[in-house]
């Protein structure tokens, strides 16, 4: 098995860094889409905080899939308890500029606690720019990214181009998170997240123009 980390290459992005200052900093929502026992997410999860906290143009919160349960059963008038689960999540959702979504491949797909917080909700995730980091074996994720652009065209989100992905991710960490051999997926982080600031910009400013409909 192949245990480098991967990411895909990336053009570099205008550094939004300097005009941070002009606007508010951009509500990035960073969703962990695992909830399964013995993941692997939280290790991917917190190397990419590492990034996310040095970016003074986003204001970054974490969802995790392992703290909500959503049915699969969707309805427009949930039971309190389901409605209890919604509010976890949905106004983050709903106040997001952004998102990346953290995820793995199961069988060649993503989760299905993924699908279900994509399927309860639907104009939170509007003409808002989605990134996303895999993880997985030798594909490192990236069938399950494939997939999910799919969906979330469906949704009206844009997705990003620039990725990063982890091939063999259990060799590309050591057993304390350190990540072994850190200058590709660093340098992908960070054109990642440059991309993702400055379609979240343009998204927020066109939408203060002219609010997306559907």
């Amino acid at each position: 098995m192949d245990t480098k980390a991967n990411a895909t290459h990336v053009t570099p992005a205008p550094d939004n860094t300097a005009n941070a200052g002009a606007a508010r900093p951009l509500r990035l929502v960073v969703i962990v889409a695992s909830n399964r026992e013995g993941r692997f997410g939280p290790v991917v999860a917190n190397w990419f905080a590492g990034h996310t906290a040095t970016r003074e143009d986003f204001d970054t919160r974490v969802v995790d899939l392992a703290d909500v349960d959503l049915p699969t059963a969707l309805s427009h008038d949930p039971a309190p308890a389901v409605r209890a689960e919604l509010a976890k999540v949905r106004p983050a959702l709903a106040e997001a500029d952004a998102f990346v979504v953290i995820t793995p491949e199961y069988n060649h797909s993503f989760p299905a606690s993924l699908k279900a917080l994509i399927d309860w909700h639907f104009t939170e995730w509007q003409a808002k720019p989605l990134a996303f980091v895999s993880y997985g074996g030798i594909s490192g994720g990236l069938r399950a990214v494939e997939q999910l652009r799919q969906v979330y065209a469906e949704m009206h989100t844009v997705t990003l181009r620039d990725t990063v992905s982890f091939a063999g991710v259990h060799g590309s960490f050591t057993e304390d998170g350190t990540l072994k051999d850190p200058e590709i997926p660093d340098a992908a982080a960070t054109g990642l997240l440059d991309r993702l600031a400055w379609w979240g910009e343009a998204l927020r400013e066109a939408k203060a123009v002219r609010p997306y409909t559907v």
